[in-house]
């Protein structure tokens, strides 16, 4: 599904964003869980949502993915106003989104895994009750994305012999099969090793050329080397944005942030 770009209110998000929040709030009952947050997420560009925990980084992904309804405020993709869609049809617009738990077929080879995903922008998502050799036809294409995640070895491996690390990059693989115009990706790191870590993020580096990416994490430091913008969120709100350099010299960020990061090592 295409969506031509539509004018943006005149107190909208800004124009060259491919994702674009204003005014984002949600209450749960009494507790004001996420207030007045602002976001604009860029193609090309990595997001970098960050916060200790309880800060709201994940209520936010889930509002700007429609798995919840915001409480005030909007969110505009390509400029259109979004904010009462459902998940399916933001989904069918270009925006994918990863969870914290990996979310892959364990008794199925990687290739199956890449093919399954790649149905509905083949037009094959109807054929279901045909056998997975009918998905032949994408064998080719499923390859040169798991060349890109870097498992192209290992295709007829069943998802279930994958390390942590590498079931988080087939899982990136299955998301980019879906051709997504925005990327977003719950702490695509957390669980890893260092030298998962580095695979993880030399990747997404790799993967948000063709694409807006936006990516929960909590620990600033990790994100340092990847993120082009940074949001800072401290009880619901932004404390800070900016690029690494910016956030990480903020007095309020390290007090608030860093500090309490540094007094747990």
């Amino acid at each position: 599904m295409t969506t031509q770009p539509a004018a943006a209110p005149a107190d909208g998000g800004d124009p060259r964003a491919v994702l674009s929040a204003r005014g984002l709030t949600k209450s749960f009952g009494a507790f004001l869980a996420v207030s007045n947050v602002d976001i604009d997420v860029f193609h090309g560009r990595i997001h970098a949502l960050i916060g200790p925990n309880g800060a709201g980084k994940s209520t936010v992904f889930n509002l700007l993915t429609k798995f919840h309804r915001p409480t005030a405020g909007h969110i505009l993709f390509d400029g259109a106003d979004i904010t009462a869609m459902d998940p399916a049809s933001v989904a069918r617009m270009g925006m994918v989104r990863s969870f914290q738990i990996s979310a892959t077929f364990g008794d199925m080879t990687l290739l199956d895994n890449v093919r399954v995903a790649m149905q509905r922008p083949n037009h094959l998502s109807r054929q279901f009750w045909r056998s997975l050799s009918s998905l032949d036809c994408l064998n080719r294409q499923a390859l040169e994305l798991l060349d890109r995640v870097g498992l192209a070895d290992m295709a007829h491996l069943n998802a279930n012999n994958l390390s942590y690390g590498r079931k988080r990059a087939l899982e990136i693989a299955t998301t980019l099969a879906l051709q997504p115009r925005v990327l977003l990706l719950d702490e695509p790191l957390a669980g890893m090793g260092q030298e998962d870590v580095e695979q993880m993020a030399n990747l997404i580096k790799a993967v948000s050329c063709d694409c807006a990416l936006l990516m929960v994490e909590h620990n600033l430091k990790v994100v340092g080397d990847i993120g082009d913008e940074i949001t800072v969120l401290q009880r619901g709100e932004v404390l800070a944005r900016g690029d690494y350099a910016t956030v990480s010299a903020d007095p309020r960020v390290r007090e608030a942030y860093m500090g309490s990061e540094n007094d747990s090592h």
